[in-house]
């Protein structure tokens, strides 16, 4: 048993605690419902006992009880609740509903209900019962009355008293009750003090429900208004807001009450953080209702920068009030580096840089909680200085505005321009606008690549850029020559050649064995018809040949022919 009570005093507060949250999530959800309506206040009572209501402004005198009113209460289960009495959409009127139950006697001629609040003269109502009806003819005792013709206002706090008539003393029922505020959605569209008026605690509650579209396309918010106060017209306009103000962006945009489409199309050029949608009905003091839909759009902050090409001058001003860091930065192989001493803390103030170079690679660096921004206001409008090598070796430098630049010589192991160059000489040359100076060179460069880094001096803020140059070159040509690429040449050529030769001698080779066929296919053929024998000459003459006559193997046998023949002839 003792550990049940431990348990439970353990557990007690946990329970109070989801008693209380429940109680209040009730509360909250009460005060957000609709109320209910009537046509016109009245007094009701059950049992079709017939009711009158008679005023006054003070309670009488009380008079001892009976004795029957000792034993059982005469008042149970009473209620308050406000109820609205409408006119029209926008007015309505706030009425006190009081419910009770209570126990009728022969002696019981009737009700009081008074309501008092500080500083207003208490107000009392009588509710009389008919004399035929009482307690003889009734067939209950217990008679539930009901009377809503109390008006209250927003926020009021009214002390209702109950008591019976004649009144005894001791035998009443008193309860303080707090009127719904601007707070209510139902009174924010029908009471006229919500919807002119800010409320008790100073916070503007919604005239009308704003809806929107963007159209990036044209710029524009088509805004559509509904739950406006029909006898009136309807501002619209877009702001920025700061602070407690909305500064306009354009004039008022004024919704006819006698338009039928209540939507109206508003400009933009910005879709800044701080830019709001804002309504109000046009009366005399309205309450204005704001939308802003855009406070992620902080990316659309970090335009609007501008150059003074005069004072050299970049600047910067935020239409939003943002906590941020500003910086100057050179953007050089994907990044951005930041100018030394450069950096502001800003919240509203403007930025401004004096004596900033026009430079493309010069940006600005906007950096909010640890996420950074970066925008180059220069970009492809300005042209900016630059280098040039010529062919007999000479490094132009121009420059499309005046000034003074330093321009130091480094040397470097690779062709990779380096991020700092280790000055070995340095010369200072002042440039004309659109006009080309050389450099002054040393008369004999190192035989590997070097570096020129150059930065203008007559502004605070410019960017500083590393050239980098190859010493091999001819002069009256505009590109170096390589050994490695006259080897490869010459090596091309020459297996040119040999593969050349290569083809030419079995082509010869294969022509030859074709003639020589030729001739054997023909011999074999003639041999077949029986022709005399043919006798392959020589291809190089003999001295006989060359005087006409036929050469013949000498032999004995031949010589004595030839004679024969001589003789013969």
């Amino acid at each position: 048993m003792e550990e049940v009570v431990t348990c439970f005093l353990k557990c007690l507060p946990l329970v109070s605690l989801m008693i209380c949250c429940c109680i209040s999530l009730t509360g909250a959800a009460e005060d957000q419902k609709g109320l209910e309506r009537i046509e016109a206040c009245s007094t009701k009572c059950s049992q079709g006992l017939d009711c009158k209501k008679t005023n006054f402004l003070f309670p009488s005198l009380c008079q001892s009880p009976p004795e029957d009113f000792k034993t059982s209460p005469v008042f149970q289960n009473i209620s308050l609740s406000t109820v609205l009495r409408c006119e029209e959409r926008h007015k309505c009127s706030m009425h006190l509903r009081i419910q009770t139950r209570m126990r009728i006697k022969d002696f019981i001629h009737g009700v009081s209900i008074c309501t008092s609040s500080a500083g207003l003269i208490p107000n009392c109502k009588v509710i009389r019962f008919s004399q035929d009806r009482l307690t003889e003819t009734l067939p209950k005792p217990l008679v539930d009355i009901e009377n809503d013709c109390t008006m209250i206002s927003l926020r009021q706090e009214v002390q209702i008293t109950v008591e019976t008539v004649p009144s005894y003393c001791g035998i009443k029922w008193t309860q303080v009750y707090t009127a719904p505020g601007c707070s209510n959605e139902d009174l924010q569209r029908h009471i006229p003090d919500c919807i002119t008026h800010p409320t008790f605690a100073g916070v503007w509650i919604s005239a009308g429900k704003l809806l929107y579209k963007v159209n990036p396309e044209e710029k524009s918010i088509t805004v559509n208004v509904s739950e406006m106060r029909q006898d009136h017209n309807y501002n619209l306009r877009l702001c920025y807001a700061k602070r407690y103000i909305c500064m306009s962006t354009e004039p008022v945009t004024v919704i006819k009450k006698e338009d039928t489409i209540k939507s109206a199309t508003l400009s933009y050029s910005r879709l800044v953080p701080c830019l709001c949608i804002e309504g109000w009905s046009a009366v005399l003091d309205a309450r204005r209702v704001q939308v802003c839909p855009f406070k992620q759009n902080v990316e659309e902050l970090w335009a609007g920068i501008t150059f003074d090409p005069i004072e050299a001058s970049l600047l910067w001003q935020p239409l939003c009030p943002v906590t941020a860091q500003v910086t100057l930065c050179q953007q050089e192989h994907g990044e951005c580096i930041d100018l030394p001493n450069t950096t502001h803390n800003v919240t509203r103030q403007k930025v401004k840089f004096t004596g900033v170079e026009s430079h493309p690679q010069l940006c600005m660096k906007f950096s909010v909680n640890s996420e950074d921004w970066i925008r180059c206001p220069f970009g492809d409008r300005f042209t900016a200085w630059e280098l040039s090598r010529q062919p007999e070796g000479a490094v132009l430098l121009t420059s499309p505005a005046p000034g003074i630049f330093l321009v130091e010589l480094c040397e470097v192991e690779a062709a990779v321009p380096p991020k700092t160059c280790q000055s070995t000489e340095n010369y200072t040359i002042n440039v004309e606008k659109l006009k080309s100076v050389a450099v002054p060179l040393p008369s004999e460069l190192p035989h590997r690549t070097f570096c020129l880094q150059v930065r203008r001096q007559d502004v605070l803020y410019s960017a500083t850029l590393v050239h980098c140059f190859d010493p091999i070159l001819e002069t009256g040509s505009n590109t170096s020559v390589n050994p490695t690429c006259i080897i490869v040449i010459a090596g091309v050529l020459l297996a040119l050649v040999i593969l050349t030769t290569l083809m030419l001698h079995i082509w010869l080779t294969v022509h030859q064995r074709r003639i020589q066929k030729r001739k054997d296919d023909s011999c074999h053929y003639e041999k077949q018809k029986g022709c005399a024998p043919v006798f392959m000459v020589s291809s190089l003459p003999s001295k006989s040949a060359l005087l006409g006559t036929v050469f013949v193997p000498d032999s004995p046998q031949n010589r004595s022919n030839e004679k024969t023949n001589l003789l013969s002839h």
